[in-house]
């Protein structure tokens, strides 16, 4: 017990100082994980939106395909990417294996479908509300999805912060296509890995105070957005 409590007065002493390691280390780890999400709402946004106001055969089954994307393994997405990037793969030549370029990809296809199927569903049920009225305005499929993804922003918002949430607690993947070499694809998840593995239980707890506060602090501004759009719009 006392070693426990050295190490976590050790880890409060670390985060206090602003331990160089450990500033590195978060930074680099929400430089990743913000440009994956970025990406993954360029691209997942439209897909649900789309796919939310339109009507075409096969759609009930790439819903079903979307949801099951939600639950990707992120070893088996590493592994993909590896696949992918490594020098035997098509992309090989642009050497992106093992740098933080690969884990942004990783973590973007994993939470690429998240954001893809919880948008797909929230605009899904304002098109149910206002077709009617966006159709006797004219509007196409392109400009109703753009109203409709205006209309639930606060819903939208906090979809994208339940998927930063997802990429910044993520392991599997950014361990297998990043390596977890130090000062260069070292994140939270993957140090606080190692850090345990080696025993130096400081630093570990030092990161997973951090990304535990992160984890808290997005699901309480999810909130707050929720919260906030309810009081404006009921």
């Amino acid at each position: 017990m006392g070693d426990i409590l050295l190490a976590l007065s050790e880890a409060a002493r670390l985060i206090g100082r602003f331990d160089a390691n450990l500033v590195a280390i978060v930074a680099l780890s929400l430089e990743v994980s913000l440009a994956a999400v970025v990406i993954a709402t360029v691209v997942g946004l439209p897909v649900g939106a789309v796919i939310g106001v339109t009507r075409f055969r096969g759609r009930q089954t790439l819903i079903a395909v979307l949801n099951g994307l939600m639950g990707l393994p992120p070893v088996v997405v590493g592994l993909l990417v590896y696949l992918l990037l490594s020098r035997a793969g098509p992309l090989g030549q642009l050497g992106l294996l093992f740098t933080p370029v690969a884990m942004v990809i990783a973590q973007a296809i994993l939470v690429a479908p998240i954001i893809a199927a919880l948008s797909r569903q929230v605009i899904e049920d304002a098109w149910r509300e206002y077709e009617e009225q966006l159709r006797s305005l004219g509007a196409g499929p392109v400009a109703s999805a753009l109203t409709l993804i205006w209309d639930t922003r606060f819903s939208i918002v906090t979809i994208v912060l339940a998927g930063f949430g997802r990429a910044a607690a993520e392991v599997g993947a950014v361990i297998i296509v990043g390596g977890n070499i130090d000062g260069v694809t070292r994140v939270m998840t993957t140090a606080i890995a190692l850090e345990t593995s080696k025993g130096d239980l400081p630093l570990a707890l030092g990161l997973g105070i951090i990304l535990v506060s992160l984890v808290l602090a997005i699901n309480a501004a999810a909130q707050w957005v929720k919260e906030t759009a309810q009081r404006r719009y009921g």
